[in-house]
């Protein structure tokens, strides 16, 4: 009756004295825990090696026993994606190797799911979120290019982004680290829950991507479907970014970030044949307004996608022309628009009225044009060598102002009547072609029956 609690105190005092166990004792209890899961962490054994293990990663690491040099354990954080064996090597660094010694002797003896639970732990009592988050990349980098199969990496991964979208600080994984987890993942087949949080921490820092995070490889590439499929780029994984980046609520100056990068996006993926033209409108109409303060990327984004694309109808074209705001165009850019057969009429339109209510909204909002008095007297004496007719000044005023209006308006009319002429040019050009191609077939026809009649009138030299 007397050994029950008395080994219960021995146990407990053992724990309470894990933190003073050498370092490679405290190891071997990470492996013993794993074995007993999940009695360990219901028990809160679990949480015992962990703060054991903070009391160790607390000491320099050259004052500390343990298996692992400081010279091994130097090494880079985050995503190469050339490879998945050197997946996370190329731009953080640690600050020497005091702080993450450890890595080595830990990843050796964590499976997945003991990496997840261990994690957790440390972080639930004060561990460092960068320090952890660099031994969790460290542990891909390590563990992935001597993974069995892809369930073990797929296994790994998914410890990882959950640890990472459930735990850790958003400021503590760089977004190029997302991406490169992203890269090894496409390939395999993750947990649908897995992805939508990878997707959705992706797209939250959006603003800090570059193209070539967003270049990522359709998983169909290369494989022609019907309805257009088959692109090479994966576009619908960017809308998801977006849509994930917009639940944000983002700040203009975040908003306008993602809304250069969209463009660069766009003038990417424009060339190529099989993307459908639904999905170009879905991206190119994605973002709201406020992203661009000026549309020429996104006109030249669509004028290249038009000229890949010349099976189109007006129809469709005025479907992508939608996501253009001709207000925001450059003056260069609407006459551009203007004199391009690529797109439809309707469209340089509304883009030279659109830029001529911008005119007018400028000449109005620059001040009250007053006409006139009809008798101004000219100045003279000393009011006109000091300069100090504000009346002659406010005439001039008026005057320069109804010049330019009168100028901004005929240049408008002049651009838009210059486009119709140019259209016209070129309907008359075909319709000339066509004429003289219709011509050219009455002929062979007639042509073909004369010599029809003549091969029927000759005699057959053979029976």
């Amino acid at each position: 009756m007397n050994m029950a609690p008395s080994l219960a105190k021995l146990a407990e005092k053992a724990l309470d004295e894990m933190p003073h166990w050498p370092w490679q004792s405290v190891v071997d209890a990470v492996r013993q825990c794993e074995r007993l899961l999940p009695l360990a962490e219901s028990t809160g054994v679990l949480g015992r090696v962990a703060g054991a293990l903070l009391s160790h990663m607390a000491v320099v690491g050259d004052a500390t026993p343990t298996s692992s040099s400081p010279e091994s354990s130097a090494f880079r954080f985050s995503c190469d994606t050339k490879s998945s064996a050197s997946l996370f090597s190329s731009t953080a660094r640690c600050n020497g190797s005091s702080r993450t010694w450890w890595f080595e002797d830990l990843v050796v003896v964590l499976s997945p799911g003991m990496l997840e639970r261990l994690a957790r732990a440390l972080l639930a009592r004060g561990a460092d979120h960068g320090v952890v988050a660099r031994f969790l990349f460290y542990y891909l980098k390590c563990r992935l290019a001597g993974a069995a199969n892809a369930e073990d990496k797929a296994a790994m991964l998914e410890a990882v982004i959950i640890v990472i979208a459930d735990d850790l600080d958003r400021s503590s994984v760089s977004c190029k680290g997302l991406f490169g987890i992203l890269r090894v993942a496409s390939p395999l087949r993750l947990a649908g829950a897995c992805q939508d949080r990878l997707v959705a921490m992706i797209g939250r820092k959006l603003d800090h991507a570059t193209l070539d995070n967003l270049l990522v490889q359709a998983p169909c590439s290369g494989k022609k479907t019907r309805g257009g499929g088959g692109s090479l780029y994966d576009v619908g994984l960017v809308l998801r970014f977006l849509e994930a980046f917009l639940r944000e609520e983002p700040e203009p100056a975040r908003l306008k970030k993602v809304g250069a990068l969209v463009d660069l996006y766009l003038a990417e993926v424009a060339p190529d044949p099989s993307l459908r033209p639904a999905r170009f409108v879905e991206l190119a109409t994605a973002l709201p307004p406020a992203a661009r303060d000026c549309h020429d990327a996104l006109y030249r984004a669509i004028d290249v996608y038009f000229q890949v694309h010349g099976r189109l109808t007006d129809e469709e074209k005025m479907k992508i022309c939608k996501g253009i705001n001709y207000e925001r165009l450059s003056p260069d850019c609407c006459k551009h628009l203007a004199r391009n057969a690529g797109f439809p009429t309707r469209a340089a339109v509304q883009a030279l009225a659109s830029q001529h209510a911008v005119l007018k909204g400028i000449i109005r909002h620059s001040g009250p044009m007053k006409p006139p008095p009809p008798s101004a007297p000219p100045a003279t004496g000393k009011h006109q060598r000091d300069g100090h007719d504000d009346g002659g000044d406010q005439q001039q005023v008026v005057l320069y102002a109804s010049r330019l209006e009168l100028s901004l308006e005929n240049q408008s009319l002049k651009s838009l009547l210059d486009g119709m002429n140019w259209r016209m040019m070129e309907l008359e050009k075909v319709c000339s072609r066509m004429k003289t191609q219709m011509n050219k077939m009455k002929a062979s026809r007639r042509g073909g029956v004369a010599a029809g009649c003549t091969a029927r009138s000759l005699p057959r030299m053979c029976s």
